[in-house]
């Protein structure tokens, strides 16, 4: 027998857990440094440089894998760091570049900025990949910076620091049709026949916790895939029951079959609760209900339910606007794998007559395009209580974490880029005066007017 441990005990928990939201931080590795070298073998004369560029840091990659179906590895590691590139060597040979990352993600995973919430890539295809945070480029060597007027440059670049970023991982579930209905109407039972799924069924609400997924087969061969989803209850677009967390599911489906308890073996009336989920499904999103609808009339093995199907569709009938087409009727005995053909049939002519539609039309930026008016300002400046300034921001930080403080040439070549941003005279507007010290991040260094 099985002596398990509290730590094994709660793993096994978190594997009964639909995991589908996640908040990971990634960064991607820093560029290699540019060197500093000359050339000085016996029978070179006029050795030059010969110092190599760095090489590109790795970038953090997703790549969507159809066999994952939940975000839990992303509870357990959050952090997802690529390796930074080689450094540049001597006689003129470049860094390696490092190999990039690549994050494993399941298909129907929404990519957020944590801080901005823009949309970074939606990930539906097996195999489909997006760069979420790029390697730095390498810094130049000395080589590159020879010139006729300087044929020895003492200067090279640090490596170009990776992008960093926090995201916000969610999960929709991929599926090509979707059962809905109140719990215990038998959507669990009714998708163990019809594929290989193994969902948890049990008569009391709530059976199912989270989304269950088979491969079903027409008569005809045509195969697609069926989510069985937590029960809706009314209220659940407000968050009553498992609310939105079941809706959100529904969004990526083409067709939904609307499984009703024919037998009303919980008291309900069948008729309320078609109206219910019908106007749980608007409420979240008006645009579902353009989605096609199959109903299911299950538990047709019970003695009454023959009778309430008859005052179901005469109350179906009445309810529809003047030229609304009636809803196509399935009864079925899912307990007893009766009118399931028919089901499978017709589910899949409705799937390959349908275009999907997405819910929400939103659109991943791929490139920007800034005017000038929205041109940030290549540095800040404030003070500090004890006097000192500071420099801050984006552009004049990544600058000096390229510079190699090592060489004095770099430390020139440093000053004059401060000096044509226009730091020099922006300090002397604020009052700075000859000996004061100034800050960027941990380097400090006296300004002299």
């Amino acid at each position: 027998m099985l002596n398990k441990t509290p730590h094994t005990e709660r793993r096994v928990n978190e594997m009964a857990v639909f995991y589908d939201r996640a908040t990971i931080q990634v960064k991607a590795g820093k560029g290699g440094d540019g060197m500093v070298a000359f050339r000085r073998e016996k029978y070179v004369p006029d050795g030059g440089p010969a110092g190599g560029d760095g090489g590109k840091g790795g970038s953090v990659i997703f790549k969507v894998d159809s066999g994952l179906r939940t975000l839990l590895d992303f509870r357990h590691k959050r952090h997802f760091k690529a390796k930074p590139g080689e450094n540049g060597m001597s006689k003129s040979m470049y860094g390696r570049g490092a190999e990039d990352l690549i994050v494993k993600v399941p298909p129907g995973t929404i990519v957020r900025n944590a801080e901005t919430k823009a949309l970074i890539a939606d990930l539906v295809e097996d195999g489909q990949e997006v760069v979420v945070a790029k390697g730095g480029r390498g810094g130049r060597g000395n080589i590159r910076f020879a010139t006729h007027k300087n044929p020895a440059p003492d200067i090279a670049e640090n490596g170009e620091p990776g992008e960093e970023f926090e995201l916000d991982l969610e999960l929709k579930v991929l599926a090509d049709v979707g059962l809905v209905g109140f719990p215990s109407v038998g959507k669990s039972t009714l998708l163990s026949v019809i594929s290989s799924a193994k969902p948890k069924i049990a008569d009391y609400h709530f059976t199912t916790l989270n989304p269950q997924l088979g491969m079903a087969q027409s008569p005809n061969g045509e195969q697609f895939v069926v989510a069985d989803l937590p029960g809706l209850i009314e209220g659940a677009h407000t968050g009553v029951g498992l609310g939105i967390h079941f809706l959100k599911h529904i969004e990526r489906t083409k067709v939904l079959l609307h499984v009703i308890d024919m037998a009303a073996m919980e008291g309900r009336d069948p008729f309320e609760d078609y109206k219910i989920i019908q106007e749980e499904l608007g409420s979240y999103h008006l645009r579902l209900l353009e989605r096609p609808m199959l109903i299911v009339a299950n538990k047709m093995d019970q003695p009454q339910a023959e009778e309430n199907l008859e005052k179901f569709k005469k109350d179906l009938a009445d309810s529809l606007a003047e030229g609304e087409e009636m809803p196509e009727i399935f009864p079925i005995s899912a307990y007893r794998r009766e009118g399931l053909q028919a089901l499978l049939a017709r589910t899949a002519e409705v799937l390959e007559e349908t275009e999907f539609f997405p819910l929400n039309e939103e659109v991943v930026e791929t490139h920007i395009v800034y005017g000038l008016e929205e041109e940030e300002a290549p540095f800040k400046v404030t003070r500090d209580p004890d006097g000192t300034w500071v420099l801050y921001g984006d552009k004049i930080e990544k600058l000096f974490k390229m510079t190699n403080m090592e060489h004095d040439e770099s430390v020139m070549r440093f000053s004059r880029q401060l000096r044509g941003m226009g730091v020099d005279s922006t300090l002397r507007e604020k009052g700075a005066e000859n000996g004061d010290l100034v800050r960027i991040l941990n380097f400090s260094f006296e300004f002299v007017d």
